[in-house]
């Protein structure tokens, strides 16, 4: 039995036609080529609106190449911005948002407004930048670009319910408030997995209210940050809105330096590894600055006695070999009843074995590729320390044959006697630990025993079971599913984590209070003054 892992989709990304075949371990793979995906990467850039000239490197100090995992060759360099460009991006942001933060959010939630109708109509354009430079199959590529104009009908909305609150006072003829007003410029730093979703998560929020923004992409995905900030700068002439609200600063991260320490930058929202949230934060933290951190995620499900079994299989594939392992909500390990454990291993191990490899353009097809060949090796190293700490490579954990630097490699399940060093390590790759138990209370403390913690999820018929699960002795995680998988999350509500994810929180509920500040008013409309705590001076 397969599994699409995303609903289908009216819009249809233009597929390169197939011309290099390639041999696997079971099975002839044919792949686009790389010219191929050269110039559609160059058309769909230019339908965004990126200009031919803004691809002229012959007077750019430096560069970027652009790669694609799909064959795992570079596509052409674009031109990268040195650390003086860097500052002179904050500096323009910053001056932008002097304007931008006293024009009503409403006007400013028309320039999202705008961008969102941009989206749906070069939704096929961003997704095809997508899949070639990270790998996504087409669904789950489109599916990305529907996350950002969902977030744009979102903001939209909120940028008319920015509300405070207002409290009682105890003195006579005074009224206590609260007001919330722009922060500043945002400093954004996404990583490759997400090129798009994640920027849109800040962006959108933080324009409407009222803040400005610099854009730190990965150096993976240049291609399609520059198509997202083009249809940003479109959609801001479009309604009048100040330039430079949105600037683009494609630099390696010795250049870009300046957004993390730069007193003009008050909110700096970065996903990545722990360990780039170890080296940042406190830098960001010595200059008084915020932070939303989205770190590492190492998560888990339980699979309890009364689960449904098809559901959860379907869940745990999707959550587990899905964008083959490289999302930060991907589930890395099931936590399954020792009664049940064979039953539920013997078919996620069937499917495992049929899951489709290969060209994510090509339609059917599943898993697409690991990022680069470090991605290759982090997992070929895991499933070695998984095996020297006692632990069974039930199925999967081969490369697929195919070109010397595209990594295809086969998701992985492997069975753990207990939860080991390398099984509390975040591995970004597909590769899935099984562990079991005996009792409720060992898997929460299983569950909760890693360091990160991002997403959860529980499979279980039994409502006593769901509801200790999402309770304060229950997961310890920013994200608590009961009868779904780990990934996947609307942006409807507050995404983010706990413990080494960082505690930071994007996109919906009420995420929107990070990207302003707060001032508490009292108003006094008598003609008395009167002091708080009865407090006499006079």
């Amino acid at each position: 039995m397969f599994y699409s892992f995303l609903g289908g989709d009216d819009v249809v990304m233009a597929t390169p036609a197939m011309s290099t075949s390639i041999s696997t371990i079971t099975e002839t793979v044919c792949l686009p080529s790389t010219d191929e995906l050269r110039a559609l990467a160059r058309t769909s850039l230019q339908r965004c609106g990126v200009a031919p000239s803004a691809l002229d490197t012959a007077t750019a100090a430096t560069t970027i190449t652009a790669r694609t995992p799909v064959t795992g060759d570079d596509l052409f360099d674009f031109p990268a911005a040195r650390a003086a460009q860097v500052e002179g991006a904050i500096d323009a942001a910053h001056a932008a948002f002097l304007q931008w933060r006293t024009v009503p959010a409403p006007i400013r939630g028309q320039l999202i407004k705008r961008l969102g109708e941009l989206l749906t109509e070069h939704k096929s354009d961003v997704a095809n930048l997508i899949s070639i430079e990270v790998g996504k199959i087409s669904s789950e590529a489109l599916g990305e670009v529907q996350e950002m104009i969902d977030i744009c009908d979102f903001a939209v909305g909120l940028s008319r319910q920015l509300d405070g609150r207002t409290m009682p006072s105890e003195r006579p003829g005074h009224r206590l408030m609260e007001t919330w007003h722009p922060l500043g410029v945002v400093g954004v730093v996404s990583a490759f997995n997400f090129p798009a979703a994640v920027w849109s998560w800040n962006t959108a929020i933080a324009i409407v209210c009222g803040n400005a923004v610099v854009w730190k992409p990965a150096q993976l995905t240049t291609l399609t940050a520059a198509a997202c900030s083009a249809l940003f700068a479109r959609a801001a002439h479009a309604v009048g809105a100040p330039e430079s609200l949105n600037v683009l600063v494609s630099a390696s991260a010795a250049d870009t330096q300046a957004l993390i320490d730069s007193p003009k930058v008050p909110l700096i929202s970065a996903t990545g590894s722990e360990r780039m949230g170890e080296q940042i934060a406190p830098r960001i933290a010595a200059r008084f600055g915020r932070a939303i951190l989205e770190l590492g995620g190492n998560n888990a499900a339980i699979v309890t006695p009364s689960a449904d079994l098809d559901l959860a299989t379907r869940g745990i594939v999707f959550s587990a070999a899905g964008t083959a392992g490289q999302r930060c909500t991907t589930m890395r390990r099931v936590i399954v009843h020792e009664d049940i454990a064979d039953e539920l291993v013997r078919r996620l191990t069937e499917v495992y074995a049929r899951l489709p490899i290969g060209d994510p353009f090509a339609a059917g097809t599943l898993v697409g590729p690991l990022i680069d060949d470090r991605a290759y090796a982090n997992m070929t190293a895991a499933l070695e320390q998984a095996q020297a700490q006692g632990g069974t490579v039930l199925v999967g954990g081969g490369r697929r044959e195919s070109t010397a630097d595209s990594y295809y490699v086969e998701p992985a399940i492997v069975q753990m006697p207990r939860q080991t060093e390398v099984v509390k390590a975040e591995t970004f790759a597909p590769i899935l630990y099984v562990l079991t138990y005996s009792t409720f209370e060992e898997a929460i403390a299983l569950h909760n025993e890693v360091p990160q913690g991002l997403s959860s999820a529980i499979f279980t018929l039994d409502q006593r079971e769901a509801e200790r699960f999402i309770a304060a002795d229950g997961s310890d995680c920013g994200i608590v599913n009961v009868n779904i998988g780990t990934s996947g999350a609307e942006i409807g509500g507050a995404f983010g984590g706990e413990k080494t994810t960082g505690g930071g929180r994007e996109s919906g509920s009420d995420a929107w209070r990070a990207y302003m500040r707060r001032a508490t008013n009292t108003v006094n409309y008598s003609s008395e003054l009167p002091l708080a705590q009865g407090v006499s001076f006079a």
